[in-house]
């Protein structure tokens, strides 16, 4: 494949690295530690990741179980949850808190779906307009002496690199529905 390509390959790749990142905050009815990922606390007045403040652990398949390293962060820790927009509230117990993930209704897995598509659907707008970013760059080529046909084959070579990343996202969006709709 040409250097060309290879550069908007890498950008695709990158969409759907963060379209997965984006799925694994959306709760399918079991624990996911990764749903924490983005959650912030207040550690000595300095923003820390939850990872940083305390040890995470799945002892059941809908607890999620934290406990922070040090005792006194326990308030801050679940201010931050509270602050979040998880859904979950936490419960301590003075050494740990627990987030009890409840049985996903069918009115919620269908709201869950639909969120799937829409992220999915803004990926493959990504991945579109990655694609007309190159097309558009190599159609300046032609001021540059390079053949119609060199261009014609960097724009074939792009499309079907864009077709293969939309199945890859259709791929991974229907993956996680499944997740969500498996009782």
């Amino acid at each position: 494949m040409d250097e060309k390509v290879k550069k908007y390959e890498e950008k695709m790749q990158k969409s759907l690295e963060n379209l997965a990142e984006e799925f694994t905050s959306i709760r399918a009815g079991r624990a996911n530690p990764h749903i924490l990922d983005k959650i912030k606390v207040d550690y000595y007045g300095a923003p820390s990741p939850i990872q940083a403040v305390g040890n995470i652990s799945v002892p059941e398949a809908r607890v999620i179980l934290i406990k922070p390293y040090d005792k006194t962060m326990i308030k801050n820790v679940e201010k931050a949850i509270m602050a979040s927009d998880i859904g979950i509230n936490p419960s301590n117990d003075g050494n740990e808190i627990r987030l009890v993930f409840p049985e996903l209704t069918e009115e919620r897995r269908k709201q869950l779906t639909k969120e799937v598509k829409k992220k999915a659907e803004e990926c493959k707008v990504a991945v579109r307009n990655i694609r007309r970013d190159g097309n558009d760059s190599f159609k300046k080529l032609s001021k540059e002496d390079v053949s119609e046909d060199v261009i014609k084959e960097l724009q074939d070579d792009l499309q079907k690199l864009t077709d293969q990343y939309i199945k890859k996202v259709d791929k991974a969006a229907a993956d996680k529905e499944k997740e969500i709709m498996t009782v």
